[in-house]
């Protein structure tokens, strides 16, 4: 535990300390980058509450980061500022997170992750039809129109490294969240329905409320990624939302070690990080197998260690234990 502390407080140095040093050279693009792989670090955490603490197999998550978007989009293009618009998308995907999640969270396993895949569908065909609000296909904001500037005590963001900055306060505090949830009694609770939900609710554990305070949990890491990703890109579309997204933030907690921080940020990295790298360092022929690559480093996971490359110590005991018992 001390050394996965130590570590990640150096990791936070290095991310610091680094775009002060690349700024003004031939590696400035690595500040863009960098940005990217946190915009997928806070996404890959907030579905690691629902897919690593609970156990709720969640295929339609990019849904709400999507939510959170449009709806800072649409505000910020209506004059509204961006601490004001991140604060509605997250009570607005909050809201539509607790709503799908009232009916749905009766379902377990398999069913649960058709219906959420399926609403993660539905979500970017209503945006891609909704043209009165969303545009449509063609995306926000319209021609003439302009997301508002993100400002803090009068200093205006307008560069990769402003945001990158922003990004990286927002993943250091996705992280407190995270490991203090972890470690705190509904983070218990949400472990011991994630082993046995009978069991749990025998103990008398309300299953059905501790699911909700996962799934509104998890979809506000989602929009406040969500809100920061459009004002930085200045534009969305809904084909920045698709299924193969939510599989990839899937992956990332698989090839890191579901339920655990450390891995979560790790398989964030590597799998967002490492395509871009390689893409900027061999060509844009690169980028047609990361899927492949994906696949290939996935299997070898499950094979030789299905626990994840950093698993939490609660996550690695259960697959031990479940293996002694095959054998």
């Amino acid at each position: 535990m001390k050394s996965r502390r130590v570590l990640l407080a150096l990791l936070l140095l290095a991310f610091t300390a680094f775009p002060l040093i690349v700024r003004d050279g031939a590696f400035a693009y690595s500040i863009r980058l960098l940005g990217i792989m946190g915009l997928y670090v806070i996404l890959a955490l907030g579905l690691n509450v629902t897919l690593g603490f609970v156990g709720l197999f969640d295929l339609g998550f990019m849904a709400f980061y999507a939510i959170g978007a449009y709806t800072s989009a649409v505000l910020s293009v209506q004059g509204v500022n961006f601490w004001l618009a991140t604060l509605a998308a997250v009570a607005v995907t909050v809201a539509v997170r607790l709503a799908l999640g009232a009916p749905v969270l009766r379902l377990r396993g398999d069913y649960l992750a058709i219906v959420t895949l399926g609403f993660g569908e539905i979500t970017r065909l209503v945006l891609n039809n909704w043209d009165s609000l969303t545009n449509g296909p063609k995306g926000l904001p319209r021609v003439g129109e302009a997301l508002g500037t993100v400002s803090l005590f009068g200093f205006e963001f307008t560069e990769n490294i402003h945001f990158y900055y922003l990004i990286l306060a927002v993943a250091a505090l996705t992280v407190v969240i995270s490991k203090n949830l972890e470690h705190s009694r509904i983070g218990r609770a949400w472990i011991a329905v994630r082993e046995d939900e009978i069991a749990a609710e025998l103990s008398g554990i309300p299953v059905t409320r501790v699911k909700m305070l996962a799934f509104a949990t998890s979809a506000f890491f989602a929009a406040l990624a969500g809100s920061i990703f459009v004002h930085w890109e200045r534009f969305v579309t809904p084909e920045s939302f698709t299924f193969w997204e939510s599989v990839l933030v899937v992956s990332m907690l698989v090839l890191g070690g579901m339920g655990s921080v450390t891995g979560a940020i790790l398989g964030a990295i590597l799998i967002s990080g490492l395509p871009l790298l390689l893409q900027a360092s061999l060509g844009g022929e690169m980028i047609r197998y990361r899927y492949l690559i994906f696949g290939a480093a996935l299997v070898a996971v499950v094979i030789f260690r299905p626990q994840g490359l950093l698993p939490s110590k609660r996550r690695a005991l259960e697959l031990e234990t479940e293996q002694e018992a095959a054998s």
